[in-house]
């Protein structure tokens, strides 16, 4: 009897053992990755559990929200350890301020705007310029969204801002926008392509013009500057830059930023 207790004893040490040398004490933490909105499905759907599988010691966590709302939020505090939004104006502002490390930003990726509708919706617009047509507009709110930015420098490079605006429910991010119209609650939106791309109930009637953006809409990521955990963070973005990352961005309506 007493010689099987020992032998019990003896099983458990060389369990914990084995244990302390593998996943448990190689465990480094969760990372918090504040990301624009429009970058959830592809995060959530393939791109963490495609890393946490080659980095089993590592969680990765999302918070996902219109990238002025992120901006303040980790201004005033917010624990993320990599920030990746749809616009370089609030990354830089995090420079600035010394909350992001310069060296780590990279800009990742490309994307366009697009107008959409219903999928099921019989209409006559066709181009950014005839968005005063429909009856009903949704918008993201432009002092916190960058694809509401977008939208409103380019229609107001058509001259049609006002007139859209006056119609415009602005959402709080391009989530919500998406939503919207996928439900008919506004005749028509404007998002990014990759939005229009993940739901089967819009379409897309058609992308905003050449020339009516001063710059492409580039989805920038940087390394937090107060994270305790920069060096899973850079292996978290070195992951992004991959080509095998770049191929689930492809399949999600995102595009390679030369």
């Amino acid at each position: 009897m007493k010689g099987r207790w020992i032998m019990g004893v003896a099983c458990m040490l060389v369990l914990i053992s084995m244990l302390s040398g593998s996943g448990l004490a190689e465990q480094k933490g969760n990372l918090l990755v504040a990301a624009a909105a429009s970058l959830e499905k592809v995060f959530t759907d393939e791109l963490i559990p495609l890393f946490e599988s080659a980095n089993p010691g590592i969680r990765v966590e999302g918070t996902y929200d219109s990238s002025g709302k992120l901006q303040t939020q980790i201004e005033e505090g917010l624990e993320a350890d990599l920030f990746m939004p749809a616009a370089m104006k609030p990354m830089n502002a995090l420079v600035e301020q010394s909350l992001v490390m310069k060296v780590s930003v990279t800009p990742l990726l490309v994307n366009r705007i697009v107008l959409i509708a219903p999928v099921d919706l019989d209409t006559d617009i066709d181009s950014f310029e005839c968005i005063t047509q429909a009856g009903t507009i949704a918008l993201g709110d432009p002092q916190s969204v960058p694809a509401g930015q977008y939208a409103q420098e380019a229609l107001t490079s058509l001259g049609v801002w006002e007139q859209a605006f006056a119609k415009a429910s602005l959402g709080t991010n391009v989530t919500q926008v998406l939503s919207w119209v996928a439900e008919g609650s506004a005749e028509v939106g404007i998002v990014y392509a990759s939005d229009a791309a993940r739901s089967d109930m819009v379409k897309v009637l058609c992308e905003a013009p050449e020339g009516s953006l001063k710059q492409q809409v580039i989805y920038p990521a940087g390394i937090v500057a107060t994270s305790e955990k920069q060096d899973e963070a850079r292996l978290f973005l070195d992951f992004l830059k991959s080509d095998e990352a770049m191929a689930v961005f492809e399949r999600h309506g995102f595009v390679r930023n030369p």
